[in-house]
């Protein structure tokens, strides 16, 4: 669970409110309907066009990444592939078919697969750093989703000013008319900002730094299992690996 992400959310919130509490407001004049209607609607509706569904989907799917982030365990996946590379010269590299099997993780399990099917180092790293490349290049485009929608949504928020301050031109002679319109178009303004600067960008941001940690990962993954393929000594392999730590 990544709790500064909760809280990042909260204190951003806390401070936009209670700013508005300190400087006389109440949070009512913060809620309006058609703003938000004018922003978040329309600001999916622009990122829709831009965004293939699938990256869409990708996007939506990995929010989920920003509170709760893959476990990734650098150090244990060392151990693991010195325990498999002691093993690889016991037995061969037939003997890695039983941590095959029982391996969770599908990148390492294919990796072990293809080392047990006696792939050529040259042909493991070939096939390993593509599904690597791809895969970051997706969860990069899916981070981008959340970056798009915090560049269109301050000016989402702009037109929807505009558009409570043609309301209000309209119905200058209807007094008990004017507050709505200038509250549509000022907190539309401080929605369009708020979205974009509070929770969109910082979301790409985050999504990105994990789609970095898993391809950082994987990297190690992929150095040790063709370090396993050549036969290099296992202190060889712990020690090269240990550069991938912090």
């Amino acid at each position: 669970m990544d709790f500064l992400s909760i809280i990042g959310v909260i204190l951003g919130l806390a401070a936009i409110i209670g700013g508005n509490a300190l400087e006389g407001g109440h949070i009512g004049s913060l809620l309006n309907g058609p703003a938000l209607v004018i922003v978040f609607g329309g600001t999916v509706g622009a990122i829709l066009l831009q965004t293939p569904p699938a990256i869409f989907v990708r996007a939506m799917r990995n929010i989920a990444g920003v509170v709760r982030p893959p476990a990734y365990d650098p150090e244990a996946a060392i151990r693991k592939i010195v325990d498999w590379s002691q093993l690889a010269r016991r037995e061969g590299l037939l003997g890695l078919e039983g941590p095959a099997e029982s391996e969770q993780d599908g990148f390492t399990r294919k990796g072990l697969q293809l080392l047990v099917d006696g792939s050529e180092p040259d042909i493991l790293r070939k096939v390993l750093e593509v599904e690597i490349d791809v895969r970051e290049q997706n969860d990069v485009a899916a981070a981008k989703v959340f970056e798009g929608m915090g560049g269109y949504s301050p000016t989402i928020g702009i037109i929807g000013a505009v558009m409570g301050l043609i309301h209000v031109m309209q119905n200058l002679s209807d007094p008990s008319k004017l507050g709505g319109g200038i509250a549509t178009a000022f907190v539309a303004t401080i929605y369009g900002v708020g979205l974009a600067n509070l929770l969109f960008l910082p979301l790409g941001s985050k999504l990105k730094a994990v789609a970095t940690a898993g391809s950082r990962y994987r990297e190690l993954v992929l150095e040790g299992l063709i370090s396993i393929a050549e036969g290099d000594n296992p202190r060889y392999i712990e020690t090269k690996l240990q550069g991938y730590l912090d």
